[in-house]
């Protein structure tokens, strides 16, 4: 996969955009993540691995490069989205893009910030985004399920397949449940898949909290709590973010940021941990390279094999693979340099069948 990206939402006035402009000046000032906007509502960060510096400095290398995740910006959901209200169709064909969505929900109070439904329940702004989504995912199936019906009346039995599934997922959505929870088989999971709905998308939630609850007293939140609780339902993550403190943050060097967290009681930004939360909820690790011209991390999901890794590199070396050369990075840091991890029989060779893991510092072996 190229940059991962994650699609933040959310009602307005909830905090999404606080957070999004914090992502993005963290980027834009402070030396740990180098950032660029592409367009006004999306950013690049650097993805935190402090293995990448020691690798750096075990190979002097000229430059370092880390993965990166990109975050969109989709601004204009409100009731009646899925019906073009707000900037519904706009966010609507946004959220299609992105491998996973963060889905902001308001936990604090504040008199000054006005809610859009006039008081805070994170339940029932949940309830008013996942309605919009499955209103407009239920548009898509219903086009699909028309085609599918008469390809099946003139007796395709592919398509009586499909129609079976497209049925299926269509009752899940029109009694407000996410498509992700419909029990598919391999076969309809690919069928299904082509439809990109909005509800099959990784979802995890944030729970923006008040500043003074942005270290463990935010955890013990009757808000937040409540975001748990939804969250366990449909197996998903929840990370409990203060926004404004995310946005102070992103205003200090990595010295005063790393002393601030220390004040707050949290061991890092809520950045890192949403990053954290995002490979996770997507199943992705790390494999490094490392040398005199450059030190990379590399972004690939579980279960990837070692040529389709190499193609991550270069198409010329998945097409050419040979083998790779695979030192675990602890193991290599602890014996100082490959040479040295080499004689202690630590660097493998392994073939095309190898299922990568994370930390594996590689090359790759090829002839094109």
């Amino acid at each position: 996969m190229s940059n991962l990206e994650v699609g933040i939402i959310g009602l307005p006035n909830v905090g999404k955009s606080t957070l999004f402009n914090a992502i993005t000046k963290a980027g834009a000032e402070a030396a740990n993540y180098p950032f660029c906007t592409i367009e006004p509502n999306v950013g690049v960060v650097d993805v935190p691995d402090k293995r990448l510096q020691v690798l750096h400095g075990m190979y002097n290398s000229k430059k370092t490069t880390p993965a990166s995740i990109r975050f969109v910006d989709i601004a204009g959901l409100v009731k009646g989205a899925a019906q073009g209200e707000g900037l519904g169709n706009k966010f609507l064909s946004h959220i299609r893009q992105v491998d996973a969505v963060a889905h902001v929900v308001r936990c604090f109070n504040d008199g000054n910030i006005t809610h859009v439904e006039g008081s805070i329940d994170p339940l029932r702004d949940i309830d008013i985004v996942n309605t919009e989504l499955c209103l407009a995912d239920m548009e898509t199936v219903e086009k699909r399920l028309e085609k599918a019906s008469r390809a099946a009346k003139s007796g395709a039995k592919e398509a009586k397949t499909e129609e079976i599934m497209l049925k299926k997922v269509y009752e899940l959505l029109s009694d407000g449940q996410p498509a992700r929870r419909a029990k598919l088989s391999d076969d309809e999971i690919i069928m299904i898949g082509e439809l990109n709905l909005l509800t099959r998308k990784p979802t995890l939630f944030i729970a923006n909290v008040a500043e003074d609850e942005a270290g463990t007293a935010g955890q013990k939140n009757p808000y937040v709590q409540k975001v748990k609780e939804y969250a366990a339902q449909e197996k998903a993550e929840v990370v409990v973010i203060s926004a404004k403190v995310e946005a102070e943050i992103a205003e200090l060097d990595d010295i005063e940021a790393g002393e601030f967290l220390k004040e707050m009681g949290l061991s890092e930004s809520g950045l890192n941990r949403l990053i954290k939360a995002a490979f996770k909820l997507l199943g992705l690790l790390t494999f490094l390279t490392a040398g005199p011209d450059e030190c990379r991390a590399w972004t690939i999901t579980k279960g990837t094999k070692a040529p389709q890794a190499a193609g991550k590199i270069h198409t010329d070396i998945e097409r050419g693979f040979i083998r790779a050369e695979i030192v675990n990075y602890n193991d290599l840091v602890a014996a100082g340099s490959t040479n040295a991890a080499k004689e202690k029989g630590q660097v493998r060779l392994e073939g095309k069948d190898y299922v990568m893991q994370d930390g594996d510092v590689t090359y790759f072996r090829f002839n094109v």
